[in-house]
C-alpha cells in the first residue's frame, strides 16, 4: 500500500512538473536571444509600407515610377551596388521623384555566410555609390534573398541600419498571373505590412496599379518604410513586429 501511495505520489510531482513546463512560453525563452530584423509594426493608422528590390534589369523601373506618381505613391527601392552603378539615371529618376532609397548590398551574397568585416564592406560600397549619385548615404537594409542570423544583424545595427524584412511577399519573382499576384498582396494586407516587390517583375506594369487601387479603395495610406518603422521606444516582438512601448 505504502508503494502505491508513493507511486501515485510521483505521478502528481510528475503531472504538475508537465503542467508548469508547458505554461512557460517556451518559444520565448528560446528566442529570447534571436535578432531578428523588421517585417512589420504596429501601428494603430492605417498605413502600409511598399519596397521594390532592384538588381536585375531596369526595363519596368520607369514605368513604376509613373504607376506609383499616379496614385500619388511614395516608395522604398532597396538598391545593389552593382545596379546602382549600371543605371545611375534610374537612381536619380527614383530620389527626383520623392521615393526613399535603402542598401541591399554589393554583390547580392548570402550574407549569413560573410565575416563582420565583408558585411561592413558589403553595405559601405554600396552606400558609397548611392551617396556619390544622391547625396545621400542609406539607413536601412534588406538582406539578399531575406536571409540573416544573428551576426548579420548585429553587424547592420552596428552601422547604423535597421534591417528590413517583410510581411507580405507578392512573389511577383515567380512564374504566376497577374490576378493572382493582386490577390495574394490585398487579401489579408494589414496595418503596418511591409509589402515586397521586385522593379523587374514581368507582369509589375499590370498589376502594379491595380495593388494601388485596391489598397487606397480599402482605406491604406501607402507609405515608404522609413515612414512607417519606428526609430526609438520600441520593442521587437517574437515574429519580428515593432511593437511601441
Amino acid at each position: 500500500m505504502k508503494i502505491l501511495s508513493r507511486l501515485f505520489a510521483a505521478l502528481i510531482i510528475i503531472a504538475a512538473a508537465i503542467w508548469i513546463f508547458q505554461a512557460i512560453d517556451v518559444s520565448a525563452v528560446i528566442n529570447q536571444d534571436r535578432k531578428l530584423p523588421i517585417y512589420n509594426v504596429q501601428t494603430s493608422e492605417k498605413k502600409v509600407a511598399i519596397s521594390f528590390d532592384a538588381a536585375w534589369g531596369d526595363d519596368r523601373t520607369m514605368d513604376i515610377l509613373d504607376n506609383l506618381d499616379k496614385y500619388n505613391v511614395k516608395a522604398t527601392f532597396f538598391l545593389v551596388k552593382f545596379w546602382a552603378q549600371k543605371y545611375p539615371q534610374d537612381v536619380k529618376e527614383i530620389q527626383k521623384r520623392g521615393h526613399e532609397i535603402g542598401n541591399h548590398s554589393a554583390t547580392h551574397p548570402d550574407m549569413t555566410g560573410l565575416t563582420s568585416e565583408k558585411i561592413s564592406s558589403e553595405l559601405k560600397e554600396t552606400s558609397d555609390v548611392i551617396q556619390k549619385i544622391t547625396g545621400q548615404k542609406t539607413t536601412l537594409f534588406r538582406p539578399p534573398f531575406g536571409a540573416y542570423d544573428n551576426h548579420v544583424i548585429e553587424t547592420c545595427e552596428a552601422e547604423g541600419y535597421k534591417v528590413i524584412q517583410w510581411s507580405v511577399d507578392s512573389l511577383d519573382w515567380k512564374d504566376i498571373s497577374t490576378e493572382q499576384i493582386v490577390e495574394r498582396v490585398t487579401r489579408n494586407v494589414k496595418s503596418g505590412d511591409i509589402i515586397l516587390f521586385h522593379n523587374n517583375a514581368e507582369r509589375v506594369s499590370e498589376y502594379l496599379p491595380l495593388v494601388l487601387k485596391s489598397l487606397q479603395d480599402q482605406g491604406f495610406k501607402i507609405v515608404p518604410v522609413g515612414q512607417l518603422i519606428y526609430y526609438k521606444d520600441y520593442h521587437m516582438d517574437h515574429a519580428g513586429k515593432q511593437c511601441v512601448l
